[in-house]
């Protein structure tokens, strides 16, 4: 039988555009709140070390180069890739083998930088995660992925782009608040609607950052918990999806088929429903992304996703609290790290630890991690639960 699995401690980098950091350092940044909280390399029994994409720094075999900086050399370690999902694909990988047995305290730390390179020259590494034959020679880019999506949803439930921009306007509202975000400032309804086009109809502040940054959690077997914690964070639920590697084979362009089947996944082996969960980290890679996830998810019907963005129901005090933290949009998306962000964020919202109480939700007992790589190809959902 399985063993309970829990999340005891956090770290995390500052997002950005982190020209005065290398990988490993920004791994050491992400690291170093858990050192100090007590939980040394000799209390690790192995780690999880991910990024996704070597093409940015040029650095192979990074979970060794990683694990040596951190003083982590003599413990087994691996990497895990899986696109934009590899933060939650690492976390997954070491559920399982602490779960069954394998190792008792496992560290997971995500990472990327991005801004090595330019952005066009970051944008066609990412492109060519598209089918290489039949997307990436056609100029399709993961904007492009996306405004097919926006524009399919937008002439079905005829969605006028201002309720995308409300998505943006509330990203930047918490990002303002967030002190690890790579773009912490508010913005305007007005800007985010009439900002710079980069594949219509997604605009600048539809799409999310390229980032650098790192982010880091230890779990722990049940009977070692309290070596580290009184507050943990268990893992309750988990499910992958997958979707077709072309857009143009699904039968939808208005919802994500894996990720709906993670999301059920994960509600039945946490035995819980959508309106159980009191907080969601979602991927808003893109604002049309964040909209469509308030569907797949179930907490929206088809169509209606709309309404709890312009009742401000996803907002810190509404009915299901969204990207507390900035999102991808505002906080960052470094590849790597991002899945790892979002249970970070989860913790310290169920700690009560957010760094501005005006970003901090009421009583989260139970939060959700939405993590979608490339289109939909690669989904996880975690489910997860406060306290004994």
């Amino acid at each position: 039988m399985a063993r309970k699995v829990a999340v005891v401690a956090g770290g995390h980098a500052k997002f950005g555009k982190r020209l005065d950091a290398t990988m490993r350092e920004l791994s050491a940044e992400a690291y170093k709140p858990i050192y100090d909280a007590g939980i040394t390399q000799d209390k690790i029994d192995a780690t999880v070390l991910s990024y996704a994409a070597s093409q940015f720094t040029g650095q192979g075999a990074g979970s060794a180069l990683i694990a040596d900086y951190l003083g982590l050399h003599d413990k087994p370690h691996l990497r895990v890739e899986s696109a934009c999902t590899t933060g939650t694909a690492s976390l997954r990988a070491a559920w399982g083998m602490v779960a069954a047995g394998l190792y008792d305290v496992m560290l997971v730390l995500g990472v990327e930088q991005m801004n090595r390179v330019s952005s066009s020259t970051a944008t066609e590494y990412m492109s060519q995660a598209g089918d290489m034959r039949w997307e990436y020679p056609y100029g399709i880019s993961f904007p492009a992925f996306y405004a097919l999506m926006a524009s399919r949803y937008m002439a079905e439930y005829n969605l006028p782009h201002e309720v995308l921009s409300m998505i943006s306007v509330k990203s930047h509202h918490y990002g303002a608040q967030n002190p690890k975000a790579h773009l912490p400032r508010t913005v305007t309804l007005e800007e985010a609607h009439n900002s710079v086009p980069i594949c219509r109809p997604l605009n600048l502040y539809d799409c999310s950052l390229i980032s650098d940054g790192a982010a880091a959690v230890v779990i722990a077997a049940e009977d070692r918990v309290k070596e580290f914690t009184d507050e943990p964070m268990w893992i309750k639920g988990i499910g992958a999806g997958a979707s077709s590697m072309k857009i143009q084979d699904r039968e939808s362009l208005t919802s994500i088929p894996g990720a709906k089947r993670a999301a059920r996944a994960a509600y039945k082996m946490a035995g819980v429903e959508p309106k159980d969960i009191d907080m969601c980290e979602c991927h808003d890679c893109f604002t049309i992304a964040e909209l469509i996830a308030y569907e797949d998810l179930g907490f929206a019907e088809p169509g209606k996703g709309r309404e709890l963005i312009e009742n401000k129901e996803v907002y810190h005090d509404g009915k299901i609290p969204v990207n507390c933290d900035g999102g991808l949009k505002s906080k960052g998306h470094p590849l790597g790290a991002t899945g790892v962000s979002m249970t970070y964020e989860i913790m310290k919202q169920m700690r009560g630890e957010s760094e501005e109480p005006s970003r901090q939700i009421d009583d989260v007992q139970i939060g959700l991690a939405h993590n979608v790589g490339q289109s939909g190809q690669f989904v996880n959902v975690f489910i997860f639960e406060r306290g004994w």
